[in-house]
C-alpha cells in the first residue's frame, strides 16, 4: 500500500522566534524523561531490537540494592522530578520488578512501564502493576494482522499476545500507548495498523521511525521524501483521531505540525497546548536520559554513546555537566542544515541518526529534507 498523500503546509521562519517567547523550555535542570532498560533479556527476537535482546539476564546488571540506589539518586534532580519508563529487554524478565516499582512509590517517581507482548504479560501481572502505581504502559504493534506483526517479532503468538494484553490493560485503567516502527517495510502498513487501534482503548500512537542500530541495522530506514509526506498524513490523522499521536526519533515533525497549524490560523496558545507545542525542544540529550542496564547513562536508547556510570558518579551530575550531554542541549553546535535551521531549538533533529549515519551527534539529520531558509 503506498503512503497516503497530504499537500505539504506553508513553513515559516518566524516560528523560532516565537518558540523562544513562548515555549521557553530549560532541560539543563533536569529531564522529563527517564528510560532505564532494566535488563536485556526478552522472550521475543524482533528483527529491529536496539538491545539486541537474548533470553537470559546479563549477569552485570544493575542490583536490586544498586536500582534502588538509582532511583534515590533521581529524586536528587529536585523538584518536579523526570517521569521514569522501566524498558528493556522485557521489564518482566526481572525478578524484582514489582519491589523496584514500589520503591519508585516510596521515592516519589511516577513510573510507566514498556513489557513485551508475551506469555509473562498475563492479566494478574497487570493487575499487579496496576496496584503496584503503574501510570502508564506501552505495548508495540508493528503490523495489522498475526502474520504481519509476528514475522517483525519473532514469536508466533506475539500478536495475539499482544492484543489480549491491551485489553486486560484498558479493563485495569492503564493508560496505554502503542508503539510501532516505522521502516520502509511497515510504512504502507500504518494506515491498516491506525484503524485497528481504533478498535481499543489507547491514549497514545506513537511513530518510532527507525534508527540503524541494534539488530535495526538490518532493516531499512523509510526514504526522506516519504517520511515527509507520512508526517503530512499523521497531522491530518490527528486532526480526528480518537487518541494523540506523535513520532520518536523523528523531531522534525514539529516543524510539519507548526506549518499546518499556522496555515489553519491557530495562535501560539492553541500551539502551545497541542501535544505537538508540549514536545517542543525534546530530543535525545535534551529533556530525555537513557540509563542502561549495567548503569551507563546515555542521551537515548539508540544514541550509544556514555557519559559515564551510575556505580561511580551522580546521575544528576552526569545529565548537568558532562561535555556529552551539555554539547546536546547547545543548538548553536549543531552542523550541517541542522545548524542553519531557524527551527533548530524546537526540533534539532534525531542526534541518534545522526551519529547513526555520519557518526557526528551534531551533523544534520538526514531523513529531514527541509532546507533553512
Amino acid at each position: 500500500m503506498p503512503l497516503p498523500r497530504v499537500r505539504p503546509g506553508t513553513v515559516t521562519p518566524s516560528y523560532e522566534a516565537v518558540r523562544a517567547a513562548q515555549f521557553g523550555y530549560e532541560y539543563a535542570r533536569a529531564p522529563m524523561l527517564i528510560y532505564w532498560e532494566l535488563t536485556r533479556a526478552c522472550d521475543l527476537a524482533c528483527r529491529h531490537c536496539r538491545a539486541e535482546a537474548v533470553v537470559d539476564r546479563d549477569p552485570d546488571e544493575l542490583t536490586t540494592d544498586e536500582a534502588g540506589a538509582l532511583l534515590r539518586q533521581v529524586r536528587d534532580f529536585g523538584s518536579p522530578l523526570p517521569h521514569m519508563v522501566f524498558t528493556g529487554g522485557d521489564p518482566l524478565k526481572r525478578a524484582d520488578l514489582f519491589e523496584l516499582l514500589e520503591e519508585a512509590g516510596r521515592v516519589g517517581i511516577g513510573v510507566s512501564l514498556a513489557p513485551s507482548g508475551t506469555a509473562l504479560l498475563t492479566e494478574d501481572a497487570v493487575r499487579r502493576l496496576r496496584a503496584c502505581g503503574v501510570q502508564s504502559m506501552s505495548l508495540s504493534l508493528d503490523g495489522s494482522t498475526s502474520d504481519r506483526h509476528d514475522a517483525f517479532r519473532g514469536v508466533p503468538g506475539c500478536f495475539e499476545m499482544t492484543m489480549q494484553a491491551a485489553r486486560w490493560v484498558a479493563d485495569a485503567e492503564i493508560p496505554l500507548q502503542v508503539n510501532t516502527l516505522v521502516t520502509e517495510e511497515t510504512a504502507g502498513e500504518l494506515p491498516a495498523i491506525y484503524d485497528l487501534l481504533v478498535s481499543l482503548r489507547v491514549e497514545r500512537w506513537s511513530l518510532f521511525f527507525l534508527i540503524s542500530v541494534g539488530r535495526g541495522t538490518a532493516l531499512r530506514e523509510i526514504a526522506a521524501g516519504d517520511a515527509e509526506r507520512l508526517m503530512e498524513w499523521i497531522c491530518g490523522l490527528s486532526e480526528r483521531a480518537p487518541f494523540a499521536i506523535k513520532t520518536t526519533e523523528a523531531p522534525h515533525f514539529r516543524r510539519v505540525a507548526l506549518a499546518r497549524m499556522h496555515a489553519a490560523g491557530l495562535d501560539g496558545a492553541a500551539v502551545h497546548g497541542s501535544s505537538v507545542g508540549r514536545g517542543f525542544g525534546i530530543r535525545d540529550g535534551n529533556g530525555i536520559l537513557f540509563v542502561s542496564r549495567t548503569g551507563e547513562v546515555m542521551p537515548s536508547g539508540f544514541l550509544p554513546l556514555a557519559a559515564g556510570n551510575v556505580r561511580t558518579a551522580s546521575l544528576v551530575e552526569l545529565y548537568r555537566t558532562s561535555p556529552l550531554f551539555t554539547a546536546l542541549r547547545d543548538t548553536s553546535r549543531l552542523k550541517g542544515r541542522c545548524g542553519r535551521c531557524e527551527f533548530r531549538v524546537i526540533c534539532g533533529g534525531s542526534r541518534a541518526r545522526a551519529f547513526a549515519h555520519t557518526g557526528d551527534f551534531l551533523g544534520e539529520d538526514p531523513l529531514c529534507t527541509y532546507e533553512p531558509a
